[in-house]
């Protein structure tokens, strides 16, 4: 399903107004319009970047809420992401971040990994407590053939061996997602 242009525009506005509300110490945005695809229970993530360097990504598979508080709640903790833990994103730096805001898919499992299309499917990996995740855009970005993408996944995201989705015991689950900004 396509998300209207309306509609994305409203998905921004209130992952930056969550983002702003967590870096200023504010109360978040309230997300009263659960309507249409505000109220589908899909994953997202937000990503914030600064002059191209990433500052925060975050996301989820399975929603707990509808996406229009979804959006809120990874907008925010986009905004507090661990890795900048010793560089958080300043009240001053907030006019020079821009906001992404990725809807997904359901997840699909695969027997065929390699059957992923480059720049159309992200990756979710499992195996055991382990898991880690790509958006689509990663694999091409990085100019990763699907091997390559199932590889880097495995080693840098779920700490698994390269070649990890080869084996019985990890499952690998295909998405699409509808990625926009402002």
């Amino acid at each position: 399903m396509t998300i209207s242009a309306k509609d994305r525009s409203e998905l921004v506005r209130l992952a930056r107004q969550s983002v702003e509300a967590e870096v200023r110490g504010q109360e978040p945005p309230e997300c009263e319009n659960l309507s249409g695809v505000f109220g589908e229970m899909r994953g997202c993530f937000v990503t914030l970047t600064n002059r191209g360097q990433l500052r925060g990504c975050i996301g989820i598979f399975q929603p707990q809420e509808p996406l229009g508080r979804q959006i809120c709640e990874m907008g925010a903790a986009a905004a507090r992401d661990p890795r900048f833990t010793t560089n958080p994103i300043t009240p001053d730096e907030l006019s020079e971040l821009e906001v992404e805001v990725s809807v997904l898919s359901p997840l699909a499992e695969t027997s065929d990994p390699q059957s992923l299309q480059v720049g159309t499917h992200g990756i979710y990996i499992v195996r055991g407590y382990r898991a880690g995740c790509f958006l689509p855009e990663v694999a091409t970005d990085m100019g990763w053939d699907a091997v390559e993408f199932l590889d880097h996944c495995c080693t840098s995201k779920a700490g698994l061996p390269s070649g990890a989705w080869r084996e019985k015991d990890t499952k690998v689950y295909l998405f699409t997602s509808e990625k926009f900004g402002e």
